[in-house]
């Protein structure tokens, strides 16, 4: 399970370390236990975008996953939404982290895909297996709104439902989200900064735990190292 390192740098905001890199990443996953055709989607996905202008793979990058929540790399995003559980399910994620030795190294949310992919490759291939079997109905969420868009972004997602040996009826859910209303359109995008409520002063439940609040971009585009030894 090594290879969920590989899958963490693919899933996260592409940069020229990763392009230069594309030879020694692909060594980990070319015998992977996929079917001819998510191994070819792998493929595909490696050659096109670290063969394509990388500024233009940022741009796509910052349009799939940064507007809107539907394409969310936060898990619990499509888990608990907004509600207070997301913020003791972070807790406990955290912990989870800690428990394993290690902590975060970087100003990112303990359930960003990448990060938790990072973490999952340091625990063993049962473990691993388990963890990603855990969020498994959210790579399938994933994976069904990446293949609406036509992005070559939802074999990669396919892959890890794979590995996660779960089964996951992705063609159900394709007919649950077939009436699903498009939130990253600039109307959508108009709208939710409409209906959200502006404070001015830090309410006390955010102040007394701050891992509810969603990281600026920057802050998770600087760090190569998320995750550290303690």
């Amino acid at each position: 399970m090594r290879c969920l390192r590989v899958f963490a740098y693919l899933l996260d905001y592409p940069t020229p370390g990763l392009v230069a890199d594309r030879e020694a990443l692909w060594a980990y996953l070319v015998d992977l236990p996929l079917t001819q055709a998510q191994q070819q989607g792998l493929t595909d996905f490696v050659q096109s975008r670290c063969a394509s202008d990388l500024l233009a793979w940022q741009a796509d990058y910052d349009g799939l996953f940064e507007r809107g929540r539907a394409l969310s790399l936060h898990l619990f995003e499509h888990v608990h939404g907004e509600s207070r559980d997301r913020g003791q399910a972070m807790v406990d994620l955290l912990a989870q982290y800690r428990a394993a030795g290690l902590e975060l190294a970087a100003k990112e949310l303990p359930d960003y895909l990448p990060l938790y992919l990072e973490f999952l490759s340091t625990q063993g291939e049962d473990n691993a297996r388990l963890g990603l079997e855990e969020v498994a109905h959210v790579l399938g969420l994933l994976t069904v709104r990446l293949r609406q868009r036509g992005s070559d972004y939802a074999p990669l997602m396919e892959a890890l439902l794979a590995l996660s040996g779960a089964r996951v009826d992705l063609a159900d859910l394709q007919q649950q989200l077939a009436g699903e209303i498009p939130d990253h359109t600039p109307a959508a995008l108009d709208k939710v900064w409409e209906e959200e409520a502006v404070s001015f002063a830090a309410d006390k439940a955010g102040e007394a735990c701050d891992i509810n609040r969603r990281p600026l971009p920057s802050q998770r585009r600087d760090q190569e190292q998320r995750l550290v030894l303690r």
